[in-house]
């Protein structure tokens, strides 16, 4: 699959898997950041991916970045769709400083890590009841 990319500084190289077993690849730091304690700020990831049709762009931190930075994404994971690829659409990683103490990210950084996802677009078919196979919900088969 080729994917079409383009780096906002050309002074950092394209994205990389690491190994040859990785499924994701490492999104740098495209600008020192400092990150103030319990606040979330956005940092520029550097590059702009135009996700093919049928797949979404799923960014989600390294495992390492909780330890080396206190840094965790705000929301979790973050989802890059098809249509987030224009001039201005550099992918950003929302991170949120757990920490006490301002959390400094360099330029370069391996921050966070991509990963594409096939996914698919159903068509929705409304009815009035759903099928009787229902198992609950929250916690629901702790209690069998």
């Amino acid at each position: 699959m080729k994917v079409n990319i383009k780096r906002v500084d050309k002074s950092l190289p394209l994205p990389k898997y690491e190994t040859q077993g990785s499924v994701g690849f490492d999104l740098l730091c495209r600008e020192s950041a400092e990150i103030a304690p319990k606040s979330i700020e956005l940092i520029p990831a550097n590059v702009i991916v135009e996700t093919p049709p049928g797949y979404m762009l799923m960014l989600c931190m390294r495992s390492s970045s909780p330890r080396k930075f206190g840094l965790m994404m705000a929301q979790s994971v973050g989802i890059i769709d098809t249509d987030y690829c224009g001039e201005d659409d550099e992918i950003k990683i929302q991170v949120y400083n757990f920490t006490d103490s301002p959390v400094k990210v360099e330029k370069g950084d391996r921050i966070a890590q991509a990963i594409f996802v096939k996914v698919a677009t159903p068509e929705w078919n409304e009815v009035e009841q759903m099928s009787d196979t229902s198992r609950g919900g929250f916690g629901s088969t702790d209690h069998k």
